[in-house]
């Protein structure tokens, strides 16, 4: 409740008929009040205020100036009170915004700021997206209309709501014309990057995220973060070749090797195996929708490392029975299901969607993997390519380091072939 001092003063201005002398008198107890109270007793007292302010007695024509003299006090106010006396001026304004629309704009973007301050994203968002910016009263351009939008999907992603932040990212890609802005494009592009992630669409967010690193004018530290966020996304991607092509661009930028998760990043490109040291040490890097639990009861991050030492398995072996390649994929047996008919089930489901070259046996329990490489036939051609290469390679070491021996020690080279 309004102070005493406050609510006689509101009466007597509000008996007054001479407009003019109406405005001098609001505008004398609004400095007043800010003057003499704080706290709780000025909130409410603002409160009050705006209530006599925004009554139906005043024309449009009077109540604009006075809402410009509460604006600028309001930008100086505490959170708390800019929260309380904010959304209340807003509230009040809805009957009337279309007549008051740049002062109703200006008070939401306070209101935003305040609630951002405490970290009440969604309520900042609201208040923003109440703007009206299709308004014939006034002129909103294309990047100005990103911006605000742009400033709603950060509040929205503060706090997980990815539908709604999809939503006003939409109507950025709806606009006539597209943005020109170097910063609105990069708010643009990590805000896209955050809602594939989000939608588990790891590969697309993969690829955002490594177009931010990319980015001209990002802070290095920003870089770098970006990059991680890329590979975390990569290895929680379903395997396959698009994952794989997508592994070795990562593998072979230069700042790979200078963040935390170049480790498991290495291993997946080399299809290498990942054992469950490993797996937790990288799970302990991702966020909490990264660890879902899916509707079979495993994780994303679970269902990717399964995948991968599949197709690391496909390295090593031509052949091997379903149970083994359960054991391997440290998968264990429930229900109805034996580790081998789920590892059975992971194979199959990839080989028909063509992430894995293969074909199962399923009488005698056995897979066997193909292997698509020139100057040999399957897995046993690319082995035997890769023995020859090794023993060519030794062999030319070891007579690039005998050559070196009998250029530096002539004598001691002449005494060994004597002996």
């Amino acid at each position: 409740m309004a102070s005493q001092k406050v609510a006689a003063a509101l009466s007597a201005i509000e008996s007054v008929t001479h407009q003019p002398t109406k405005l001098e008198q609001y505008n004398n107890l609004l400095s007043d009040i800010v003057s003499s109270s704080a706290g709780d007793e000025l909130a409410q007292d603002i409160v009050y205020y705006l209530d006599s302010v925004l009554n139906e007695d005043l024309s449009i024509g009077a109540t604009r100036p006075l809402l410009d003299s509460f604006i600028a006090f309001l930008q100086k106010f505490d959170p708390e009170v800019q929260i309380k006396t904010g959304q209340h001026a807003v509230t009040l304004l809805q009957s009337r915004a279309t007549s008051v629309e740049e002062q109703d704009s200006q008070i939401r973007e306070i209101l935003a700021s305040a609630y951002e301050s405490q970290e009440e994203y969604s309520a900042a968002a609201r208040a923003l997206s109440g703007i009206n910016i299709d308004s014939s009263q006034r002129l909103v351009s294309d990047t100005a209309k990103a911006r605000l939008w742009i400033r709603i999907v950060r509040y929205y992603l503060e706090d997980d709501d990815t539908t709604s932040a999809e939503g006003f990212l939409n109507r950025i890609k709806n606009l006539p014309s597209k943005l020109e802005e170097h910063d609105l494009k990069l708010y643009f592009q990590l805000s896209q990057a955050r809602i594939l992630d989000a939608r588990r669409k790891f590969l697309d967010a993969a690829q955002e995220y490594f177009n931010v690193s990319l980015a001209v004018g990002v802070d290095e530290n920003d870089r770098l973060a970006a990059l991680s966020a890329a590979i975390r996304c990569a290895v929680l991607a379903p395997a396959g070749p698009q994952r794989s092509r997508f592994l070795s661009r990562l593998y072979k930028d230069e700042r790979a090797s200078s963040v935390d998760e170049f480790a498991i990043l290495e291993k997946m490109f080399l299809d290498r195996l990942l054992n469950a040291d490993e797996v937790t040490a990288f799970s302990q890097k991702l966020a909490p929708h990264q660890l879902a639990v899916t509707a079979d009861g495993s994780t994303v991050l679970d269902k990717a490392v399964i995948e991968h030492n599949l197709v690391a398995a496909s390295k090593l072996y031509n052949n091997i029975r379903i149970d083994a390649l359960g054991a391997i994929l440290g998968l264990k047996s429930s229900g109805d299901l034996s580790a081998g008919e789920k590892a059975e089930a992971y194979a199959a489901q990839m080989v028909q969607q063509g992430r894995l070259r293969g074909r199962i046996d399923q009488i005698d329990g056995v897979i066997s993997f193909d292997t698509e490489l020139s100057g040999g036939s399957g897995a046993n051609g690319a082995s035997l390519r890769q023995w020859d290469q090794g023993v060519q390679e030794l062999a030319e070491n070891v007579e690039r380091v005998a050559s070196t021996i009998t250029d530096q020690f002539p004598e001691f080279a002449t005494s060994q072939m004597v002996h």
